[in-house]
């Protein structure tokens, strides 16, 4: 097996960093401007994680790719972090929120719109009924918050190094088995261990033991990991997961604002799921900001037992912008028209033909390397074995290694997924894209080893 020779490394990502500059001029300018009157020189805090020394301005996007303000062009197999899964610009979304637009924004009132999205939900995903909130940190705060009282239990469970958008109670995991506030949580009211119960994913004996005391309100949780890299549950362990949560009266939330890359019902509909509740974001409404959240026949008349209707609009659920007529307007021609079955049949071959092209380097390299897919994303990890838990997938994170192949990839036209190796394909992706980006990797691999 190769190893990768650590001074080399630093002085090939030197390298990339000075080419990165050459190739991004106006880009260098606008941020070094930005400093002045954006904190840290970005808009939002994250943004200062690209692999550059310096964000990229985008200029314009179309589809599969983007342009900069530079005019130097992009696959992007980044897609917003699964916001513009549907590619961006998708003509039917753009001319639905554009007809909107000028029929008004927002009315703190329902459009027929809001049917058919709910029924195209349901259709979906399998929950009977639906609400529609900005985002899907929302969602998953809302669903928590009505899991609290539905249940009268003020404990959740999570896993850890799981990711549900900025939702206080999930910035938690578990440190040499002890749990505490994730590394970088910022600010929190209390340590969430104080809310929040956490263990390692496909460990059925710890969620027995974290369970067994019925005082959990609701598990919220991805079927598949994908935030600290793809980690698919073991054989058995959503059945494991819905019998354990029933017996103990816990909810279950299944969060699919990622895992929607698995078809168009997301993992819950493509591996027979029967959450109590489930949410999802970003995707669904061709980049605009929109999300929604599903209750079972059961959950939905335990809502109605508890709702206060005098203080509907101060409960901690809602907000004047959520369910506005544009975004369920976008949803709505998003569902109908982009990310439709047809859509799918095209974006998880290539997938496919992007884990196959990635295998075929390693291979040749002899690389102890991996990579994972999951319907329409795909992602490569620096480690010889596929990691069951997020414990064991946070032990394998190498930052310098994916710096240097992220810059890499930028240098050369090619926008990965910041924070990790992923790959999320989107409908106008072609396979001439794919082998563009198999020969880039290929080229990166060789720069290390030779």
């Amino acid at each position: 097996m190769i190893t990768i020779n650590r001074s080399r490394l630093q002085t090939l990502l030197a390298r990339e960093n000075d080419l990165f500059t050459q190739q991004h001029p106006k880009s260098k300018a606008l941020f070094e401007r930005a400093t002045a009157s954006l904190l840290n020189g970005v808009p939002m805090n994250w943004m200062v994680r690209w692999a550059g020394p310096f964000p990229v301005f985008v200029d314009s996007a179309s589809g599969a790719h983007f342009t900069d303000v530079d005019g130097n062009r992009y696959l992007d197999l980044c897609l917003g972090d699964t916001g513009a899964m549907t590619g961006h610009a998708p003509p039917a979304t753009v001319d639905a929120v554009t007809a909107q637009a000028r029929n008004g924004l927002t009315y703190m009132l329902p459009t027929e719109d809001a049917i058919w999205v709910g029924e195209e939900l349901k259709r979906r995903f399998g929950l009977p009924y639906w609400q529609i909130a900005m985002t899907a940190t929302d969602a998953n705060r809302f669903s928590i918050r009505l899991a609290r009282q539905i249940t009268g239990r003020k404990l959740i469970l999570v896993y850890n190094w799981c990711y549900h958008g900025t939702v206080d109670e999930t910035f938690v995991t578990l440190n040499d088995g002890v749990p505490g506030p994730r590394p970088g949580n910022i600010g929190p009211a209390v340590n969430p261990a104080t809310t929040t119960r956490v263990i390692e994913f496909n460990d059925i004996a710890a969620l027995e033991a974290a369970l067994e005391p019925c005082d959990v309100a609701c598990v919220l949780a991805e079927p598949a990991m994908t935030n600290i890299g793809i980690i698919h549950p073991d054989p058995g362990y959503h059945e494991a997961l819905r019998e354990i949560t029933r017996r103990t009266g816990t909810l279950l939330i299944i969060d699919e604002t990622h895992t929607i890359c698995a078809g168009p019902g997301g993992y819950t509909r493509a591996h027979t799921l029967q959450p109590d509740m489930l949410t999802i974001g970003k995707p669904i409404a061709g980049g605009f900001p929109a999300a929604a959240y599903g209750f079972s026949d059961s959950v939905a008349e335990r809502i109605r037992a508890n709702e206060d209707r005098e203080n509907a609009d101060v409960g901690g659920i809602g907000g004047t912008l959520s369910a506005n007529a544009l975004a369920l307007a976008a949803i709505r021609a998003t569902l109908g028209n982009v990310l439709t079955e047809s859509a799918y049949e095209k974006m998880i071959p290539l997938a496919e033909r992007f884990e196959s092209g990635v295998q075929s380097v390693i291979d040749e390299f002899q690389l102890p390397w991996i990579v994972k897919r999951l319907g329409c994303r795909a992602e490569y990890w620096f480690r010889p074995a596929p990691p069951r838990n997020g414990g064991e997938a946070a032990a394998a994170a190498d930052p310098e290694l994916d710096r240097y192949m992220h810059l890499f990839a930028l240098n050369r036209g090619i926008l990965m997924t910041p924070f990790h190796n992923m790959a999320l394909i989107a409908p106008d992706t072609t396979d001439a894209d794919i082998d563009c980006h198999t020969s880039v990797f290929r080229a990166a691999v060789q720069t290390l080893i030779d």
